[in-house]
């Protein structure tokens, strides 16, 4: 499905970007274009990659002219390029709405004037029953996505979500990594906190699973384990032969939850089991409202009492389990064979 197509990724110097250059950068794909505003990342991976198929943009996605001189001829998008840190929203809320929210929306508007076939947003699990900036700001992003697809045209407008990802920049595993090499403390906000474990990799299978099978609307979601923070620091621990290493609870930071959810109880409701993954179709309904006041709806009902999937509710890994999809990380390897690394992904 690639073959000689022009594929775009925003905030392409991330680690999503970078995931699925180390997948895709020998398939069959025509140009794959690099669109963000750091022009030292992007310095940086012209050098590691040094492929004549890689090309690069500076823009914003702020900048709705940038954003149209990137798009055109352009097949297909893989929408990544957002403010991710909670503390910086929480401070910088404006800030977020500018570029997840306002920026998805040039994306798209871009997108479907340019004639692309498929446009994949990414967001987050912090999305549902937001409680941060960050949070709030990526539910907009999936409402614009979602409004955005009922008059794409010809192209297809869908979005995923997941929770953590392993040891992506700005995660808590490559935090871990730096303060055990430094000699400090491992600082944990609350032990009994739980998150969704995934991998850069599994976060490139539901973007593809996405592309392949989502109609216009469509949220997909992949089934993942999750483990209490406590868990992951004793299991990287144990890994290393550092478990007498200290550990600090330092306490709950701004705008962070106990557990993060990936579906809420009303999406569960009406969400397609699909295996591994599930469906989360759009709302179908128009501004006609009088009809659903006066009929009702069943799986309404039944989400009020249903269950949300979140990751107190998901499977749970042990220490053991833990440390084995630890391992799943290349610079985990090198770290258990007593190299240092960079922590960075």
């Amino acid at each position: 499905m690639f073959d000689h197509k022009t594929l775009l990724i925003t905030g392409g110097t991330g680690s999503f970007g970078n995931a699925v250059l180390d997948r895709f950068l020998h398939s069959e794909l025509k140009e794959i274009r690099i669109f963000s505003r750091d022009e030292k990342k992007q310095d940086d991976m012209r050098k590691r990659y040094n492929s004549a198929k890689l090309t690069f943009h500076i823009g914003d996605v702020r900048d709705m002219r940038s954003v149209e001189a990137a798009m055109q001829g352009v097949d297909y998008v893989f929408h990544a390029a957002a403010l991710k840190q909670v503390p910086s929203c929480e401070f910088h809320p404006m800030q977020a709405v500018q570029t997840n929210v306002i920026g998805t929306e040039n994306i798209l508007t871009a997108a479907v004037a340019a004639r692309v076939a498929r446009v994949i947003c990414l967001s987050t699990d912090k999305a549902v029953y937001p409680i941060n900036a960050m949070g709030i700001s990526k539910a907009m992003m999936e409402k614009v996505m979602v409004a955005s697809s009922r008059n794409a045209g010809q192209t297809v407008i869908c979005g995923t979500r997941y929770g953590n990802v392993m040891a992506s920049r700005g995660s808590v595993i490559p935090l871990f990594v730096e303060q055990m090499q430094r000699g400090h403390p491992i600082t944990i906000t609350d032990p009994a906190m739980t998150r969704f474990m995934m991998t850069l990799e599994d976060a490139v299978d539901l973007v593809l699973y996405a592309f392949e099978h989502g109609q216009n609307g469509d949220i997909f979601v992949q089934k993942a384990p999750a483990a209490t923070v406590d868990t992951l620091a004793k299991a990287l621990l144990q890994l290393t032969g550092e478990v007498d290493h200290p550990v600090d609870v330092i306490g709950t930071r701004h705008g962070e939850k106990l557990f993060e959810s990936l579906l809420g109880r009303e999406e569960r409701a009406r969400a397609e089991d699909l295996g591994a993954y599930y469906r989360v179709p759009p709302d179908g309904r128009d501004l006609n409202y009088a009809k659903f006041v006066e009929q009702g709806e069943e799986r309404i009902t039944l989400a009020l009492h249903g269950d949300e999937y979140n990751s107190h509710n998901t499977e749970q890994l042990d220490v053991g389990g833990m440390a084995k999809l630890l391992l799943k990380l290349d610079f985990i390897n090198k770290l258990v064979a007593g190299q240092t690394v960079d922590a960075v992904g």
